[in-house]
């Protein structure tokens, strides 16, 4: 899961300036670390629902074990619970077949939450009744329910890890001095004529030079697989311009903060 979704989240941030993340060639262990960003606001939002029906779980419990008026109370909650649970669940539906947009993460949490939501309302109203949870004939339905949901999360996290990349790309475009300078010498012309690109003839101190041209005003979008993926400091969207070269002994390169 954890490649998946820095896959997801790699793949967009770098779709956004034109590049496929299978041309950079991150290793499967680049991946992993990537999917960080994505994940630290799902797993959040989980924990904090689990937090939350652990508690309930925990009153739903003392409230059986007493009786009485408290009991009836965590019934009459399940209930009102329940009763969000079929519109949350025509929502989604109507959300997936497009006959109105809720958004990429619409579908997967209208759905997903509308299962969580009958699974804690009927394990709170069981627990209530002092019986305990699951009863009998429940446990397939149960367990359909989970998969349900935990396939509507997956299918979550995934559509906000690629959300995130865009939405880190477009933040990346307005700050690149964020990113390293790169000093660029080549034996050739390049011909880049980029707007905020500068390139420099360098003296021939001897007739063996090896490197003949200079170009400054790059930054470095990434480095993997022995290439460099660069892009001029003003890099805009709708220029779009990119640069792949490799980094090894026919260029020198120079990195110094942006």
């Amino acid at each position: 899961m954890l490649f998946f979704f820095g896959y997801a989240y790699t793949s967009s941030l770098y779709a956004f300036f034109g590049i496929d993340a299978g041309t950079i060639g991150f290793a499967t262990q680049d991946l992993l670390i990537r999917s960080s960003p994505a994940l630290y606001l799902p797993a959040g939002v989980a924990l904090c629902g689990a937090l939350v029906g652990a508690l309930g779980y925990h009153l739903a419990t003392r409230a059986a074990g007493k009786g009485g008026p408290g009991a009836r109370t965590v019934r009459r909650a399940c209930w009102a619970v329940a009763a969000l649970v079929v519109p949350l669940l025509v929502l989604g539906l109507l959300a997936g077949f497009e006959v109105f947009d809720a958004g990429p993460l619409g579908t997967p949490l209208l759905i997903g939450g509308a299962l969580l939501l009958a699974v804690l309302a009927r394990m709170m109203y069981v627990r209530g009744t002092g019986a305990p949870y699951p009863l009998t004939g429940e446990r397939a339905a149960l367990g359909v329910s989970v998969a349900l949901i935990v396939l509507c999360s997956y299918w979550a996290v995934g559509d906000y890890a690629q959300q995130k990349g865009t939405a880190d790309a477009e933040d990346l475009a307005h700050h690149l001095y964020r990113r390293p300078a790169v000093v660029l010498d080549t034996p050739e012309r390049l011909h880049l004529g980029w707007p905020g690109v500068w390139e420099t003839a360098l003296p021939d101190v001897d007739q063996g030079a090896r490197f003949r041209y200079r170009y400054e005003g790059l930054r470095l979008l990434a480095l993997s697989g022995g290439r460099m993926f660069l892009v001029p400091r003003t890099w805009t969207w709708e220029t779009g311009n990119g640069l792949i070269l490799p980094f090894d002994a026919t260029v020198r390169v120079a990195f110094h903060p942006g």
